[in-house]
């Protein structure tokens, strides 16, 4: 114990944190996945507990990566008057008591917070423990729980150079460009595994389209409408989300109807399927934008707009437009079938055209942000040089 009572930061246990939807959950387990590669090469190992959400995704998520994990109360921050603001001030002072109790029972040598609103309050007790903070950004501009906690942070890291001026003057020096952290399965996919996983024949483009959990339906039903041009030049995989309905085998033409897949979810088959895809359609979140880019996808964009979102994903699209791995559909296009099926055919028709947006999305996707954020924490933890 110290002299002012408190007892050393533990280096064998590390502290996570972070929920809310898969963006916030899998980057993260990306980064621990790293970080015990590189403690396993030097025959060390760590305790890492992760800080989340009570929902049983975050924790199935997290338990399925072989990660302890210990729910917290949590609010939503919302940027808008609502009444739901109050009950949720005290869920977030009750997510702070308890993240102080579990961190001062732990006494983790740092906490990684990969973001969401269930993120603030373990960043803000860690800190008042004395315990050094590191926190990512996905996004092109930090959403509200990362300027939040970019304020206790030792380091911010973030996926794009241009998000660094988005943080006030005072803290940009410890603002660090990692990219984003992705998945080491999603690199390890093989072309051919994923059209025998569907059984689609692989004699045409294949076409990989993810609904988000937010607007899924409106994405879904945009591209069941489009389905029967899309037929014609190509096969569809098409992940619905939870609870939604892909097209039905008697709305699609009938000698069209075998080229069609649907799945709520895709778990193991995604790495492979990124692999044998040609193109990408669907929204634009952080994630799923990345995990394109590391696997040299091209891609057709749907950005969540409007109400509701804070224009993160038309942010996020425009960047990966403006360098040659996309295309945007915005506004009346983005309700509209034919202009889909316009900018997948601009795609598939033109080889060349192609090949270089495959090219630009891999060269965005090549640097491995996990590796990078693994590497600063083992040096911080544990002093251990890249």
């Amino acid at each position: 114990m110290r002299k002012d009572g408190t007892t050393p930061l533990n280096p064998d246990v590390l502290a996570f944190t972070g929920g809310g939807t898969g963006g916030h959950i899998y980057p993260g387990l990306a980064v621990a996945d790293r970080l015990r590669e590189r403690l396993a090469a030097r025959g060390r190992s760590a305790r890492i507990v992760w800080l989340g959400s009570d929902k049983d995704s975050d924790r199935a998520a997290v338990e399925a990566a072989g990660l302890e994990f210990i729910p917290i109360p949590s609010g939503k921050l919302r940027r808008e008057l609502s009444l739901k603001n109050i009950a949720d001030a005290f869920r977030v002072l009750a997510g702070y008591r308890v993240s102080r109790r579990v961190l001062s029972e732990l006494r983790p040598r740092l906490l990684f917070s990969k973001g969401g609103y269930v993120s603030v309050p373990p960043c803000r007790a860690a800190a008042s423990l004395g315990i050094p903070v590191f926190t990512h950004e996905s996004d092109f501009s930090p959403g509200l729980a990362t300027r939040l906690n970019a304020w206790v942070a030792d380091t911010v890291f973030v996926s794009y150079d241009e998000t660094r001026s988005a943080f006030p003057r005072n803290l940009r020096a410890s603002v660090v460009v990692s990219g984003q952290p992705v998945r080491s399965a999603i690199r390890a996919g093989q072309p051919g595994r994923g059209r025998a996983r569907t059984g689609l024949p692989g004699d045409l483009p294949l076409i990989l389209v993810i609904g988000g959990s937010q607007g899924a339906r409106r994405l879904n039903d945009l591209v069941i409408a489009a389905l029967p041009e899309l037929l014609k030049k190509a096969c569809v995989v098409h992940q619905t989300g939870p609870g939604n309905p892909g097209a039905s085998p008697e709305a699609l033409p009938r000698d069209l109807a075998g080229r069609y897949r649907s799945f709520e979810y895709l778990r193991e088959e995604l790495p492979d399927l990124l692999a044998d895809a040609s193109l990408y359609v669907g929204r634009a979140g952080a994630g799923s934008l990345w995990e394109c880019a590391a696997a040299g996808l091209p891609m057709v964009l749907i950005p969540l707009a409007g109400t509701g979102t804070r224009g993160d994903q038309v942010e996020n699209a425009r960047w990966f437009t403006s360098r040659g791995a996309a295309r945007v559909l915005e506004g009346r296009d983005a309700e509209d079938p034919s202009a889909l099926v316009a900018a997948c055919a601009e795609y598939l028709g033109n080889p060349g055209l192609l090949k270089a947006a495959s090219r630009a999305a891999a060269d965005l996707g090549a640097r491995d942000a996990a590796d990078v954020i693994a590497e600063s924490i083992a040096a911080r933890a544990w002093g251990i040089p890249s």
